[in-house]
């Protein structure tokens, strides 16, 4: 026997993300309640240039109460296919398309207490191509070697795990020696 949902009720709505209480029967026939947040699904993007650039963003984040070196990342608008997130996404975020965007796989980010699936891409021949950010975001451009950024992300430097989880779905399709 798995795990069944016997019920689910929504105790918060809000602008990002609502949070509900998902009523579950164990395989054991015990019942227990979890508490879920129940948030839309997400990209990154790797984005390198042909001179083997790749491009992050730094942001302040609450959750850290600091700024973050990040690869550019969003929520899905209702409706939108993530590969058209992405694109959006990184014209939004560091002003630039892809002649080519492929997927290199997804994750739930953080399954014990969200439902939030994030798909990674990898978006090569870029060119400029700016969208106006949200309003909300305060982004700062930032791009290093993929050496470099391979290099930060093993010695630690780099905080945000979907920034690691995109470098290391990207290993096998970028040239670096980390």
């Amino acid at each position: 026997m798995n795990h069944q949902v016997i019920h689910r009720e929504k105790h918060y709505s809000g602008p990002v993300f609502d949070i509900a209480k998902v009523y579950v029967r164990l395989p054991d026939g015990r019942e227990r309640s979890y508490d879920l947040v129940e948030h839309g699904d997400s990209v990154t993007i790797v984005p390198v240039d042909a001179n083997g650039q790749v491009f992050f963003v730094t942001q302040h984040r609450v959750g850290a109460d600091s700024l973050l070196l990040e690869l550019p990342a969003g929520v899905l608008e209702p409706g939108e296919d993530p590969l058209e997130s992405a694109r959006r996404e990184i014209r939004e975020e560091i002003g630039m398309d892809a002649r080519e965007i492929v997927p290199l796989g997804g994750f739930f980010l953080a399954p014990g207490y969200t439902d939030e699936y994030m798909t990674i891409f990898l978006a090569t021949g870029l060119f400029p191509s700016p969208l106006e950010p949200d309003e909300d975001e305060f982004l700062n451009l930032v791009s290093m070697t993929v050496e470099s950024a391979y290099q930060k992300a093993l010695a630690g430097e780099i905080e945000d795990g979907k920034t690691l989880a995109a470098l290391l779905l990207a290993m096998p399709h970028v040239k670096t020696t980390a």
